[in-house]
């Protein structure tokens, strides 16, 4: 039923807390099945240099949330936005198609996290994000 990736992110989640002075955080619940997620993030650089998460819920939503801030832990803020739930199931190996569900909370729960990260950057001073093209790493 679940892969084996799925039950490794459930027994031995990764990045599990809270970062205190998180500079987005995404709180997100589905009251169908009543999961619950918070996401914290910390940024440098326009750069997800911490992801952490709180999850009440089963384990397929605990494994989504592992492994999101996983996948998400050394991209640029615009790369971190484009994780899908779709790309949270292809991470974690598939889930059953009941628990799908958990993997679009996840990606809400990110998005969340960093639409709060923008909000919160709202009248600072605009920093350069993007290095020049000759300069940027290929990406696949």
């Amino acid at each position: 039923m679940y892969s084996d990736k799925v039950m490794d992110h459930f027994r031995n989640p990764r990045n599990v807390g809270y970062i205190e002075d998180a500079d987005g955080i995404g709180k997100v619940g589905n009251p169908v099945c009543g999961d619950i997620m918070e996401l914290t993030i910390k940024v440098e650089d326009d750069v997800i240099t911490d992801a952490r998460f709180r999850t009440f819920g089963c384990g397929a939503a605990i494994a989504t949330s592992s492994i999101v801030t996983e996948m998400v832990k050394g991209k640029r803020v615009d790369e971190a936005l484009t994780i899908s739930n779709k790309a949270v199931v292809d991470a974690l190996g598939g889930l059953p198609r009941v628990k799908v569900h958990c993997s679009v909370l996840a990606e809400q729960a990110l998005k969340s996290a960093i639409e709060d990260y923008h909000e919160r950057r709202k009248g600072q001073p605009v920093e350069q994000t993007a290095a020049p093209a000759g300069d940027r790493e290929p990406t696949a």
